[in-house]
């Protein structure tokens, strides 16, 4: 994406460009399994449909480990490429997909051997066991194609090629959808053939997949990019980690509603198994209109993110506007098809009997009754996510599923059966609404008294006719006095010192304000990981640090200091480099917040404290390495014991040796 486009471009037709590829696969996704549901329904019965819904834990499960995987290798792939490092982006891809082989055999063996227990588990009564151990050992059997082929579409969008990635998705569905009406109908297999028509369909997605990677244009994967090396290892599966927390949210809230469902179904002129299908049903439903409402969001994600990092916080305002407004509606028209003709809906996956229609009718009048508020909730929580709020996004993310709907189905049914269940929906549907709107309407005022700062021009430090070309990095804890020490060895040696000029240049390369960048640049925490979802790629901070690693590069090509930034990784393979780490006290480091950076004494610690733990986080995110060991660095210096003139001194005599 072109960033003046982003900035520049009418929004309606940017997001048109950037929605609909997500809506397609998104909805893609939605209706494969949509597709066995309704020729189950046809061929079997509503018992066949409520058995899929018991096993459908086990295929998010898989999925979930899937798109950990293969988001966490998608990301590292563009951070790597980002950094100029192309053997190790092979190393993380290699890495994630030898992962995919083991994890999913693993799930596969354990899913066959543990089948009825895990059935039980999901809720499965007396009556849905038989079918779905009919469909459930097949789709174990399927398992290790679903992940491997799920975790190489992910791989394949960040090599560049979205459109093969959802062409295999696809053809896969559309395989699916024929298989699926021959295996039932022509050969009569039930819910079997509704398995096979699956896992034969997921074979051609892997196989076209695995294909692909012997033209995969941004690396090289050789045997050597198999073999599994633990950083490279840990660091993908950090990068997907939010992807598998989304699908297991997913995973908890079936798996309780489920047990919910039969327990006081028994006791209800439905039975338990009427509810566990139809409520199953309902879900997947819903899950077309979040398709296309996340779908939208996704889309002005980085229309969002970047007009915010620009300070063109007008057309941050005109994005979200209208994505909450077509969402609006969209959540609107769904709503009105729930309410009105939910007996035609409920009919696509086949018939039943009069108690079937009824409970059928209730579920979408009641469960859905507010689902018009996943209108606002769910682009809230990308809307955040677009502009680096962390925490808030993280909130919004996990707030209906685990925060309000799970206790909400646990205190209502309780205290009022069957349908205290199905109340659950709508209040945690409500809940979400508010919280996303006290954070929306907070972050407008918030914006409202921000005003855009004209770029000051950077002022540059004359440059000595040093003939090496010497880069010296100093890293350094907060209140150490380490960016001052810096100042006076550049001084000294008579080359260039880059700290916050670095943010000058960057804003000036990016369009980004300076203000956006100080406040990203180097605050990484583990909410930043919860926040890389199932349908995003890349965060605020990592694209940043892509920018600003291309940039340390191309300044370190003259002598020069470079102060934070994780520079002394990004250089560690240039020659003439001398890398410092700062530390003192906290006594000390307490006493120069205080005096020079003006921070209240009696809190300053916390503050201290709080600033280092994100440079540490910062630091371990982009380099898998701790951020205060010393084998990092060339020299570490305790600034307490020369002080920072003679610090500076001692430097310039190391460095002139």
């Amino acid at each position: 994406m072109k960033e003046n486009i982003l900035g520049t471009e009418k929004i309606s037709k940017l997001m048109l460009k950037f929605s609909i590829p997500c809506i397609i696969s998104l909805l893609v996704n939605s209706l494969y399994n949509i597709v066995d549901q309704i020729f189950i329904g046809w061929g079997v019965g509503y018992l066949g449909n409520g058995a899929t819904n018991v096993v459908f834990p086990i295929t998010m499960i898989t999925l979930a480990f899937s798109l950990m995987l293969g988001d966490g290798a998608g990301a590292f792939l563009s951070i790597k490429l980002g950094e100029k490092k192309k053997e190790e982006a092979s190393i993380g891809v290699g890495n994630a997909i030898t992962l995919a082989v083991i994890i999913s055999i693993m799930l596969c063996i354990l899913s066959l051997i543990s089948m009825p227990k895990l059935l039980s588990i999901f809720g499965a009564t007396e009556e849905l066991l038989p079918y779905a151990k009919s469909y459930g050992y097949i789709i174990a059997i399927g398992v290790p194609f679903m992940m491997i082929g799920t975790t190489l579409n992910s791989i394949i969008r960040s090599d560049g090629n979205p459109a093969y990635a959802m062409k295999t998705m696809v053809i896969g569905a559309v395989l699916n959808t024929i298989l699926d009406p021959i295996f039932i109908f022509i050969f009569k297999w039930g819910v079997t053939g509704a398995a096979l028509a699956t896992i034969i369909s997921q074979i051609l997605t892997f196989i076209l997949n695995v294909l692909y990677l012997k033209k995969i244009k941004s690396i090289k994967i050789n045997k050597n990019s198999f073999k599994l090396k633990r950083e490279a290892s840990k660091k993908v599966s950090l990068l997907g980690i939010s992807s598998f927390i989304t699908q297991m949210s997913f995973v908890l809230v079936i798996t309780v509603e489920n047990n919910m469902l039969k327990k006081y179904g028994v006791s209800s002129k439905f039975g338990p198994n009427i509810p566990i299908t139809v409520l199953g049903i309902v879900m997947k439903i819903s899950q077309i209109l979040n398709s296309i409402i996340v779908g939208l969001a996704v889309g002005a994600q980085p229309i969002l993110g970047y007009n915010y990092g620009a300070e063109k916080y007008d057309r941050v305002k005109d994005t979200l506007k209208t994505t909450l407004k077509v969402s609006l509606i969209i959540s609107t028209v769904a709503f009105i098809l729930f309410q009105t003709i939910p007996d035609k809906l409920i009919g696509l996956f086949g018939s039943g009997d009069e108690l079937y229609i009824e409970f059928a009718c209730m579920s979408f009048r009641i469960y859905l009754m507010l689902v018009i508020f996943n209108g606002v909730q769910v682009p809230s929580g990308i809307f955040f996510q677009a502009i680096g709020s962390a925490v808030k996004s993280a909130i919004l993310s996990l707030s209906r599923q685990i925060l309000f709907l799970i206790p909400a189905m646990l205190i209502l049914g309780k205290i009022f059966g069957l349908k205290g269940v199905l109340y659950g929906g709508p209040v945690a549907d409500s809940l979400a609404f508010i919280l996303s709107v006290v954070l929306i309407v907070h972050e407008l005022k918030t914006m409202n008294n921000k005003k855009p700062e004209l770029l000051e021009q950077q002022q540059e430090i004359n440059i000595g006719n040093n003939k090496k070309n010497i880069v010296i990095t100093i890293s350094r804890e907060y209140g150490s006095g380490g960016r001052y020490i810096g100042e006076l060895v550049a001084k000294k040696l008579g080359i260039k010192l880059y700290d916050k000029e670095i943010i000058t240049k960057l804003s000036e390369s990016t369009g980004l304000s300076e203000e956006y960048i100080k406040e990203h640049e180097q605050k990484t925490n583990i909410l930043d990981n919860l926040n890389n979802g199932y349908y995003y790629n890349l965060n605020n901070n990592d694209e940043l640090f892509i920018k600003e690693s291309n940039l340390i590069k191309e300044l370190a090509q003259e002598p020069c200091v470079i102060v934070g930034r994780c520079a002394d990784y990004i250089l560690k393979d240039k020659k003439n480099i001398t890398k410092i780490f700062i530390y003192n006290n906290m006594k000390n480091k307490i006493k120069r917040a205080t005096k020079y950076y003006g921070l209240d004494k009696e809190k300053a610690e916390k503050e201290i404290n709080k600033i280092n733990k994100l440079r540490s986080n910062h630091y371990k995110h982009y380099t898998g390495k701790n951020w205060n060991d010393p084998e990092n660095y060339d020299l570490c210096i305790n600034s307490d014991t020369l002080g920072v003139e003679d610090t500076a001194e001692m430097i310039c005599k190391l460095i002139n040796k």
